[in-house]
């Protein structure tokens, strides 16, 4: 007999989502690991770009310490597999990622006002490992919005619905539709020859 309610406990959840929750809940935590891996990459290059750039532009200073700063923030962020639950600690580390963006595109424009700079091997070898991290910032952040959506759908969904509110499965939160064409855009490497200084008279 109680072979038998195991059988039918068993097919109940799984025609209610119960499966469907395992699986997705599976897709969103290795999605979002990949997530922070890329992070990571973008932030472990940001010291040596912030000295390469130092080298020959130390005046800029500003945007040099803008930098740092949005790194710092991005690294004040405890990134916990709990944070994907909580729809306010999540705002705040796409924020922080954000304006880290933001930071990188204003540092890369400032680097164009220097052909030496630009001319640096060390300089463009980390350009590219920016420029390549970050289009696997965007696979991944794509693959986690799918993954939290067919996630949310199934919370939201009848008669799975049932079945999140007795095991206490709730909606994630998601990057934002602003957020995210904000960072579609990678910043800009230009790989174009520096132009020739100008005689001097």
């Amino acid at each position: 007999m109680r072979t038998l309610w195991i059988a039918l406990l068993t097919l109940m959840l799984s025609g209610c989502g119960y499966n469907t929750f395992q699986t997705t809940d599976e897709q969103i935590k290795a999605s979002w690991a990949e997530v922070l891996n890329q992070y990571q990459r973008r932030a472990d290059l940001i010291p040596n770009l912030v000295n390469t750039v130092k080298g020959y532009a130390a005046q800029e200073q500003a945007v040099l310490l803008g930098v740092t700063e949005a790194r710092a923030r991005v690294g004040s962020i405890q990134a916990t597999p709990e944070l994907i639950n909580d729809a306010q600690a999540f705002a705040k580390f796409q924020a922080a990622q954000g304006q880290l963006t933001s930071a990188l595109s204003r540092l890369l424009v400032v680097s164009e006002n220097y052909p030496q700079l630009k001319s640096d091997a060390n300089f463009r070898d980390l350009q590219a490992q920016l420029e390549g991290t970050e289009n696997r910032i965007t696979v991944a952040r794509n693959r986690y919005i799918k993954a939290v959506q067919e996630y949310n759908v199934t919370v939201r969904s009848f008669p799975s619905n049932l079945t999140a509110m007795l095991f206490g499965y709730s909606v994630k939160p998601n990057f934002t539709v602003e957020n995210e064409k904000e960072i579609s855009r990678p910043p800009t490497v230009d790989f174009a020859a520096p132009k020739a200084a100008a005689p001097a008279k």
